[in-house]
């Protein structure tokens, strides 16, 4: 990606967004690195509902992404860290986007809003965990300052994952 970064707005995800969702991310190659295999609607369904309760409670979450033309085209946002491997008790910012569009900086600017918003939140520092192989996620990283700090075995695909570290600087 070179030149300006595209607009991009960010939402809290409606009830409809899980819909929306689950259509943009129907694809095995963006889920690749999260198993390969298209999650199923109820899925999007609970994801949606735990981060608009996230977001009333903290002032973050996963945020439905929208183009400039106000399409869903995935999601970016802040959460904590969920599983009981990796950076336990740590807030993970991650993004998720439709093939159609990658290599156009949607998740270089979506993560950068991200981490405007998390630091406004309070939030200290984030991490990003990448699974191996995931060279677009790593250049999203190194774009926002990132650095790469430990790296876990996934329990269950037994694969390297990359854990990249932000602090965040808080205005006086």
């Amino acid at each position: 990606m070179n030149g300006p970064l595209p607009a991009v707005r960010l939402r809290v995800p409606t009830h409809e967004d899980a819909v929306a969702w689950h259509r943009v991310f129907d694809d095995p190659e963006v889920m690749r690195s999260f198993g390969g295999r298209p999650a199923t609607l109820s899925c999007y369904e609970e994801l949606t509902a735990r981060q608009r309760r996230h977001d009333a409670e903290h002032g973050f979450c996963l945020w439905t992404l929208l183009d400039e033309s106000g399409e869903v085209i995935g999601f970016t946002g802040a959460q904590p860290w969920r599983p009981e491997w990796g950076p336990v008790g740590e807030t993970e910012i991650g993004w998720r986007l439709g093939r159609a569009y990658w290599g156009r900086g949607y998740a270089t600017a979506a993560a950068r809003e991200t981490v405007t918003r998390v630091r406004a939140a309070g939030v200290p520092g984030v991490v990003a965990v990448v699974m191996t192989g995931n060279e677009r996620s790593v250049a999203v990283t190194r774009r926002l300052g990132m650095e790469r700090a430990e790296t876990y075995t996934h329990p269950t695909r037994n694969e390297p994952a990359h854990c990249f570290r932000l602090t965040l600087s808080h205005p006086e």
